[in-house]
């Protein structure tokens, strides 16, 4: 008897029926962390990988300090590429 607002949850090795639209909120919130995490992995390792080319002598990576496109401007570039 699963309810049509309600959605199974996992915690660990545990499941939680919880309202779907408090879960669409966490999961919304637990991907905002997630990608803020990444781009700040993603900086951090700009700056090592600099450093290590700098204490190897050799020249810094040309290309390497780019940023991926968002989602929005994908979504333009498919539009141009469809016609």
């Amino acid at each position: 008897p699963f309810s049509p607002e309600k959605a199974m949850v996992c915690f660990g090795s545990m499941f939680v029926e919880l309202p779907k639209a408090k879960t669409r909120e966490m999961l919304r919130q637990d991907q905002e962390e997630l990608d803020e995490e990444i781009n700040n992995l993603r900086k951090e390792l700009r700056v090592k990988v600099n450093r290590l080319y700098e204490a190897q002598g050799k020249p810094e990576l040309k290309g390497f300090n780019l940023n991926p496109m968002s989602a929005e401007e994908m979504k333009l570039i498919n539009r141009i590429l469809e016609g």
